[in-house]
């Protein structure tokens, strides 16, 4: 099973191309270059993997929303990254999307999933681009998905620049070698505010205002690319957007051991709950949540409970979860993983951390540990990847025998937390907060908006709540907001919350923070 220690856990993806009509002619386009400072480049664009990589593809095309039609330019293509000895370190692979009549003052959103080692295939074809992937009926059939129309797309109100980091997607080092100096929380940041920067500067769109959209890693990545665009660019973005982040690691690491991240998490715990009873109301959440921080916290922190007061304990903790009270007193209140093989009691089902209202029936029922492929991770969404692959081909235009890599194992497993060397940094110790705080102080027009599924267990909504609610409010009022929805980790697969979402964001692009602040 996907790890929860990170959000969209990276598991390597051999996608193959589907075929879907072309819609348009591929042109070419020229693309800037700049120079980043990973110490070693070996290999060569002309023979080496970044041959694989074509020129840039560009093509028009025209978007159906409702009654009206938005006609728009998409360039597929990479960005390279020259190192110190001038050799091509790497080609980083990006799509955008420009509105043919966009007028002076319209925002541009750099877009980019997390993992570490995810491609940004999730929030292209599921949320903000002009084209979505159906799942059928149900919304979870991923054996023949079919590519529409976004009603939803955010093209309608911001141009759009789609990026895949180094080691994910089509984004390739020259090197193995060379590509293991992008796997870390600051070259990452910095590689990916370059690519920015060279966008920027080679459309000329200085004066737009810009904005970062970032799911998961991806939020706590946007908070660090904004930082390292500020210090190493001069640009300064507008705001950031962060989708079910992780934000604080020693938050969301702890809720197996210690009460405040176990309190942080329960609230998620109770929404999925709910959700599969068909019980779901925001007053039970309330309850839900007041509960957590008070009586549940309290009595996690203290002395094992015993007699009436533990029965009484563990029996409101079953009723809020639907893990058996024998369960939940043998954990002593701490659910942790618990919940993914017992929240349905004893149906032998398993339910997905990235939405823990979402079960299936259980592999290995014989198991009292979780050993199955993640039912959401590894099940529908994984038909992003082989889309994304067709879609790119068949309707953009951009040809190339390289395997789309959707989730890159290799990239997280040596993903480098802190500082290199032996007391390098972990992943408990990640800290976006510090980021968030500096960039609303120095920068008064930035704004952040944080968007979280009620049933997503990985990054559980409580973390941001409680991270906003201890930010200074001289920083936070009127510029930071938070806005829950229906749904797990990826709950812009309900077309339901994916809509919400784009017209919370839509006000959050025309500066009204306060109507989406708070829930």
């Amino acid at each position: 099973m996907a790890s929860p220690a990170l959000p969209q856990d990276a598991r390597q993806n051999n996608d193959v191309d589907n075929h879907n009509a072309t819609t348009s002619e591929a042109r070419p386009s020229s693309k800037g270059e700049e120079t980043t400072n990973p110490p070693r480049t070996e290999g060569d664009a002309s023979t080496g993997i970044l041959s694989l990589l074509p020129a840039d593809s560009v093509t028009d095309h025209v978007l159906k929303i409702g009654t009206q039609e938005l006609a728009y330019t998409a360039t597929a293509g990479t960005l390279s990254l020259f190192g110190q000895d001038g050799a091509r370190s790497a080609k980083i692979f990006y799509t955008a999307y420009v509105a043919r009549n966009r007028q002076p003052g319209r925002p541009l959103t750099f877009v980019f999933n997390g993992g570490p080692g995810a491609a940004s295939a999730y929030l292209h074809l599921g949320l903000v681009g002009p084209r979505i992937l159906d799942f059928g009926p149900n919304g979870q059939d991923g054996t023949s998905p079919t590519l529409v129309d976004n009603p939803d797309s955010w093209l309608e109100f911001t141009d759009l620049v789609l990026i895949d980091p180094v080691g994910t997607g089509w984004s390739r080092g020259a090197s193995d070698n060379v590509a293991s100096n992008f796997y870390g929380v600051n070259q990452d940041a910095e590689s990916i505010a370059k690519a920015v920067a060279l966008y920027v500067n080679h459309n000329e769109s200085m004066a737009s205002p810009k904005y970062l959209l970032g799911e998961s890693y991806g939020g706590f990545r946007a908070a660090k690319v904004a930082s390292a665009l500020k210090d190493g660019q001069g640009i300064l973005v507008s705001g950031i957007i962060m989708l079910s982040p992780l934000i604080e690691g020693q938050l969301l690491f702890g809720a197996s051991q210690y009460p405040l991240g176990a309190a942080l998490q329960l609230p998620s715990l109770a929404a999925a709950e709910m959700e599969r009873r068909n019980a779901f109301s925001p007053k039970a959440i309330r309850e839900a949540e007041q509960f957590a921080m008070t009586d549940y916290l309290v009595t996690l922190a203290g002395p094992e409970p015993s007699g009436n007061k533990a029965r009484d304990f563990y029996a409101r903790i079953s009723q809020l979860t639907g893990i058996p009270e024998a369960v939940v007193s043998r954990t002593r209140g701490f659910l942790a993983d618990t919940y993914v093989k017992h929240s349905k009691g004893d149906e032998f089902e398993v339910v997905s951390p990235y939405d823990a209202s979402f079960a299936v029936s259980d592999p290995y029922p014989e198991s009292d540990a979780d050993r199955s492929n993640d039912p959401i991770l590894d099940g529908f969404t994984r038909a992003y990847g082989a889309a994304f692959a067709s879609y790119a081909r068949n309707e953009l235009g951009f040809r190339t025998e390289m395997t789309y890599t959707l989730l890159a194992k290799d990239v997280n497993d040596r993903w480098e937390w802190g500082r290199r060397g032996p007391n390098g940094g972990t992943r408990a110790q990640a800290s976006a907060t510090g980021d968030i705080r500096d960039l609303l102080s120095v920068t008064p027009s930035f704004r952040v908006l944080v968007a979280q599924g009620y049933s997503d267990a990985i990054t559980p909504y409580g973390i941001s709540k409680y991270v906003i609610d201890h930010l200074p409010s001289s920083l936070a009022a009127g510029r930071v907001g938070l806005k829950l929805y229906r749904g797990g980790h990826m709950f812009y697969t309900r077309p339901s919350s994916r809509h919400d979402l784009t017209a919370d964001a839509r006000a959050f692009f025309s500066g009204q923070i306060g109507k989406v602040q708070g829930e």
